[in-house]
């Protein structure tokens, strides 16, 4: 594409402002009016995937890597998608337990962004969901090494067609050992809505830190904890 081209590239926003009384004390309940309304245009086909967001990790030397994944919980104790726990995802998370999401609700000039600390699920919620999955996801979970190298599509084709007769449609599929969820607690919740002029409208969500302890008494890390508190930051 021609630079020029691509540096005119850009729209203008027209929305209402976002004011603080409209969001109110709590960020999920900010959320879960947000992400409805963005369920909304998706079942009208303005949106693809209202649950689709963007999953940001850092392994331990800090090196980021990103990549889209589907919510599939939210609630006060945070927001939650499903992995292999051998991906690279997961080992980054293993390495260095902190993550950031980022919903990009584009059609309704919005976005949404989260970052904290990130933990495992119950196996009681991952085995509930996982039931809930359709039968070829199921096998889809446990044909997958995921972000391991394969030689070949057919290879992953053949060992999805092993596992379907071990399991055929309609029987109980196990949850893998090394399949479930992970929960994003936030530290921070940021709602933007975008504005003319480029002076978008943001919105964030903190709260108070507690350390945890060891055993020995000393400070092992940090988790969330007490009210939150609104502030409204520059676009």
């Amino acid at each position: 594409m021609d630079p020029d081209r691509l540096a005119a590239l850009r729209r203008r926003y027209d929305r209402l402002p976002l004011l603080e009384g409209e969001l109110g004390p709590d960020p999920f309940a900010a959320f879960a009016r947000w992400f409805a309304e963005a369920a909304t245009d998706a079942e009208e086909g303005l949106i693809v995937e209202a649950n689709a967001v963007v999953l940001a990790t850092a392994d331990a030397s800090g090196r980021p890597s990103a990549r889209t994944v589907l919510l599939k919980a939210f609630d006060e104790r945070g927001f939650v998608v499903y992995t292999n726990y051998t991906s690279a995802k997961a080992r980054d998370l293993d390495a260095n337990p902190f993550a950031a999401l980022v919903f990009p609700w584009h059609p309704l000039d919005r976005q949404v962004r989260v970052s904290g600390r990130v933990e495992r699920v119950s196996r009681e919620e991952t085995e509930a969901y996982f039931r809930s999955r359709p039968w070829s996801s199921r096998i889809g979970a446990w044909a997958s090494h995921q972000s391991t190298v394969i030689e070949d599509r057919s290879a992953l084709e053949e060992r999805f067609a092993e596992l379907a007769a071990r399991w055929p449609e309609g029987s109980d599929v196990p949850v893998p050992d090394f399949w479930g969820g992970l929960r994003v607690v936030p530290e921070t919740i940021e709602f933007w809505q975008g504005r003319p002029d480029r002076l978008h409208d943001r919105l964030a969500y903190s709260r108070e830190l507690a350390p945890t302890l060891t055993p020995s008494g000393a400070p092992a890390s940090v988790v969330p904890h007490g009210a939150w508190t609104l502030q409204r930051l520059a676009p």
